[in-house]
């Protein structure tokens, strides 16, 4: 039998690297920027085409490369920052690996112009497809300016399933704003398509975050700060107010280094146990510095997870000192402002080698959670359960009903809900959710109208540059919908007419909804989500029904679908009271 194992060519390697390293035009704006902060520059600009597709270049005023270091640089496995293998467990620097600008060349035409301080002369160097084509010397300022051209152009499988402008610019932003809240000390500017969209000097955390997400976060901002010696903890929690129903402006950083973790994101979550609507996320920034010999950065080809070595502690830490900035801030009811003792305790055991003792914990065996009020986690994924087990429920048992009087068959209850009584049966009702189904019933096949409100006095939206690049996604779509409003200045939006029927309280809630969505990939996506949004705003307005007239009227209408049980997330609209069992409470 012949041998069948070889070595792949070089540039099929490369490829298949580039695999793991550049998985979008985000991916190269990450690696780019991460290496002009290692090369020590002061000031950042990166600039883009297309959303990356047929440009990225970042320009910086680092150090440079010398004649060789700039060939060597694109080799893989080629790196200043490790010489050996415990060095992998001290990474102090942002990249280490040596691979990406072997991977980026890979899939692109990337051209390098740098120059080191002292040098009479730069190198310009050109590759293309992983295929060295020239380097020579050129005129060109200190540091290193990085063209990278036609992303996956020799692979076209892969620049297919790139996504559309927005969504691959979207992640771009996502990039540059993880990098520039962890450095806040340097200047960054991003262009797009020669337009200037963020431009932020060196300043403060503080001013940092403002500048990215806008100056109406600057009143819900709680600091957070704890140095225990071996970690320091700081950054910045919003209120309850900034808490947000998707994910976005939720940033964890560890030396430096942007990282995701769902288990300290519950750290920050428990620590707002009861100041949130279920649903919300919190908003929050926050910074931990701690020996790197304590963190192991390298078990992700991204960066973007980590390990640490005593992940229960700083998980604590994390819960206690916002919980404590939350009671000092009058945001949650606080009796003690000390650190929590648990930690310490911790720590002494940690330090003096002896054995920690976990806490006992009481099990309350009677307990069922199955008998709790309708409100319970039990209940609603016993709901849910039966409702996707049924997408598409016949029309309830209960019959359709008659038109005629409902005199006595109907009563109010004080927490909102309403008792109905028909064909025998008895119903607790929910009559939000009972016209929220309605109203989208009604709207599901009906264009918006357009009509328009004109306000006596424009409102003004302030928005971040995150919101200002979803507006210019969206406004062709506002008009024939009823809004007039303007960009009146960088980051105002002037607002002179709504349509009908959205009150102007209720404006800039709707607003910051539509610029909450991470992405809208089609018109018929956006109108989907618009038109949903539109009937809850038109449901909640009358949601607290009070008056039976109005309770009628929406029974009236609901029979008139077939009085489902469920609407379409699953949630339920009524329920049968078990008038059996009642009894056997007498």
């Amino acid at each position: 039998m012949s041998d069948i194992i070889k070595l792949l060519p070089d540039h099929v390697a490369n490829q298949i690297a580039a695999g793991e390293v550049v998985q979008r035009p985000a991916s190269i704006v990450k690696e780019l920027m991460e290496n002009a902060i290692d090369a020590h520059a002061t000031k950042i600009e990166l600039i883009i085409r297309d959303a990356g597709k047929n440009l990225i270049q970042v320009v910086d005023n680092g150090s440079g490369m010398s004649a060789t270091d700039a060939r060597m640089a694109f080799e893989r496995h080629a790196t200043s920052k490790i010489s050996t293998t415990e060095d992998i467990f001290r990474i102090s620097t942002k990249g280490f690996r040596g691979e990406a600008l072997a991977s980026i060349a890979a899939v692109a035409q990337v051209e390098l112009k740098t120059k080191t301080k002292d040098a009479k002369n730069g190198t310009n160097i050109y590759i293309e497809g992983g295929s060295f084509q020239f380097q020579e010397p050129v005129q060109t300022a200190e540091g290193s300016n990085f063209l990278v051209k036609n992303l996956f152009y020799n692979v076209p499988a892969r620049r297919k399933f790139l996504k559309n402008n927005n969504v691959e610019f979207r992640h771009i932003i996502d990039e540059f704003q993880r990098v520039a809240l962890a450095h806040e000390n340097l200047d960054f500017e991003l262009f797009h398509n020669d337009d200037i969209v963020f431009r932020l000097r060196k300043s403060t955390l503080l001013q940092r975050i403002i500048e990215v997400f806008g100056r109406k976060l600057q009143p819900l901002l709680v600091p957070i700060r704890e140095d225990m010696g071996w970690v320091k903890l700081n950054g910045f929690v919003a209120k309850p107010e900034g808490a947000k129903k998707v994910r976005g402006e939720q940033f964890f950083f560890v030396n430096g280094r942007y990282f995701r973790s769902a288990y300290f994101n519950k750290s920050v979550q428990d620590a707002f146990e009861g100041l949130l609507l279920p649903g919300y996320i919190p908003t929050f920034f926050l910074f931990l510095e701690l020996d790197p010999e304590k963190v192991d950065v390298n078990i992700h080809p991204q960066k973007t997870e980590v390990k640490f070595e005593d992940e229960n502690l700083i998980f604590a830490l994390v819960r206690s000192t916002i919980k404590r900035a939350l009671g000092i801030y009058n945001v949650a009811p606080s009796l003690n402002f000390d650190r929590d003792t648990s930690i310490d305790a911790f720590v002494h055991q940690k330090n003096s080698g002896g054995n920690f003792k976990a806490p006992e914990i009481t099990v309350d065996r009677d307990y069922n959670p199955f008998i709790e009020e309708r409100n319970s986690a039990g209940e609603k994924m016993a709901m849910t359960e039966i409702y996707h087990q049924n997408l598409s429920p016949e029309p309830s048992k209960i019959n359709l009903f008659e038109e005629e009087d409902f005199d006595e068959d109907l009563m109010r209850l004080p927490n909102g809900y309403w008792l109905f009584n028909k064909n025998g049966k008895t119903l607790m009702l929910d009559l939000g959710r009972m016209h929220r189904l309605v109203v989208s019933k009604r709207n599901a096949n009906k264009k918006p109208s357009g009509n328009s409100h004109s306000l006596l006095f424009s409102l003004e939206y302030h928005m971040n540059e995150t919101e200002k690049n979803k507006f210019r996604s969206i406004k062709k779509f506002l008009p024939e919908l009823g809004f007039e409003m303007v960009i009146a200045n960088d980051h105002v939006l002037r607002i002179d007419a709504v349509p009908e029927g959205l009150k102007e309280t209720q404006v800039m809630k709707f607003l910051e909804e539509l610029f909450e969505i991470l992405e809208y990939r089609s018109e018929e996506e956006f109108m989907n989500f618009y038109n949903n949004k539109w009937s809850k705003i038109q449901s909640k307005s009358r949601f607290d029904f009070i008056y039976k007239i109005d309770a009628e009227q929406v029974i009236r209408d609901f029979t008139l679908l077939g009085f489902p049980e469920y609407l379409p997330s699953g949630k339920r609209c009524f329920i049968e009271m078990p008038l059996d069992e009642l009894k056997n409470k007498f």
